[in-house]
């Protein structure tokens, strides 16, 4: 007799980003900006005084603090967890039922789908409208005509960069007993005043997402975090492995949510590359129909256009990485300096390569 890899599994490959080696990285919505040299030096200080023959704190007592601190939330709401990505399939895997449904909306994170379905939990996806927004009433009706068990959606979106505002975030979740999981990894770059962190205690049903990984530059940490009333903290804390998160990513996130000036400008600067990158795309638009730009709530820009895949491979031919979507390339704001080198490039494409199709 031999083993056989189970249906939800046997045909699956590892998530495998763009190989190769590129001058510009705008694929993967990271940070362009690293540490500044006065980070960098914490970092050399962390590892020097790190004991590395003791387990990390299971609590991440002082990373919870310095995030909450950092946004002006009460740590005993806050959960970590070794990326957002950890934080996804625990609280799916955890809070559903094996069979009962989550919604996800299309397009988005496609992580969320993913991991309902290795705790086998099957997904109603909510189809956005053209302008690839979410109308509330007919999410929430959808919701409850269903019997959802968790909705779960990145706000604002990754890939679309649009946003639900916190009036139909607050609808939605009064209007629906399901859980409700708000996935705020780029709301940092839209506005505070549209995020519902702050509201987490007046919800049993609502869990807020945030990371490390987007606006505070620190990818390689794998930082996410959970924020929900104390009852659902609790259960997310409870079902977590108990050292899930390393001593060198929770001493080194304690010190970085310390810099919020440091932060707060680094994000004033992403957002203003972002504006350039998007006003860019939107003048080469006006050369053609087939060009569509989106606005945007986050740190890229998503573009639908029949020659993606066209232009894309053009970008990589001439070392640009941005990401392939099908219909749609997304593209992250990078330096002033990137930003000018991929519109340069894309103008010259827009020249010796498209106009000889149109």
């Amino acid at each position: 007799m031999s083993y056989e890899l189970n249906d939800k599994i046997k045909n699956l490959t590892p998530y495998e980003p763009i190989s190769g080696t590129y001058d510009i990285r705008l694929d993967a919505n990271e940070s362009t900006l690293n540490y500044s040299p006065e980070l960098l030096s914490m970092v050399h200080k962390v590892v020097d005084n790190l004991d590395f023959n003791r387990y990390p704190d299971p609590t991440c007592l002082k990373l919870r603090k310095s995030f909450a601190d950092f946004y002006g939330i009460d740590y005993k709401n806050v959960t970590v967890g070794n990326g957002s990505d950890e934080l996804i399939f625990l609280i799916e895997s955890a809070f559903l039922k094996r069979g009962e449904k989550l919604l996800v909306a299309s397009p988005d994170f496609s992580m969320y789908e993913f991991y309902g379905s290795i705790s086998e939990n099957p997904a109603v996806r909510y189809l956005k409208n053209s302008e690839l927004n979410i109308d509330v009433d007919n999410l929430i009706d959808t919701v409850n005509q269903n019997d959802i068990k968790l909705v779960i959606f990145s706000n604002p979106c990754n890939p679309t960069g649009q946003g639900m505002n916190k009036a139909d975030c607050k609808k939605l979740i009064k209007s629906v007993s399901s859980l409700v999981v708000l996935d705020e990894a780029y709301m940092d770059f839209w506005s505070e005043e549209q995020s519902l962190l702050n509201n987490v205690g007046s919800y049993d049903n609502l869990i807020v997402f945030r990371t490390a990984s987007k606006a505070m530059g620190s990818a390689a940490l794998r930082l996410g975090f959970a924020v929900a009333n104390e009852n659902i903290s609790r259960a997310i804390a409870a079902v977590k492995s108990p050292y899930n998160v390393n001593s060198l990513s929770q001493a080194i996130g304690f010190e970085l949510y310390k810099n919020k000036d440091y932060l707060n400008n680094r994000i004033k600067t992403i957002v203003e590359n972002t504006t350039l990158l998007y006003n860019e795309l939107k003048r080469l638009g006006e050369l053609t129909d087939d060009f569509i730009v989106y606005p945007t709530k986050t740190n890229f820009v998503f573009v639908r256009t029949s020659f993606s895949k066209d232009l894309w491979e053009y970008l990589k031919a001439n070392s640009v990485a941005v990401r392939y979507m099908g219909e749609y390339i997304r593209i992250t704001a990078g330096t002033k300096e990137e930003i000018k080198d991929v519109i340069s490039l894309i103008e010259k494409y827009f020249g010796e390569e498209l106009c000889v199709k149109l």
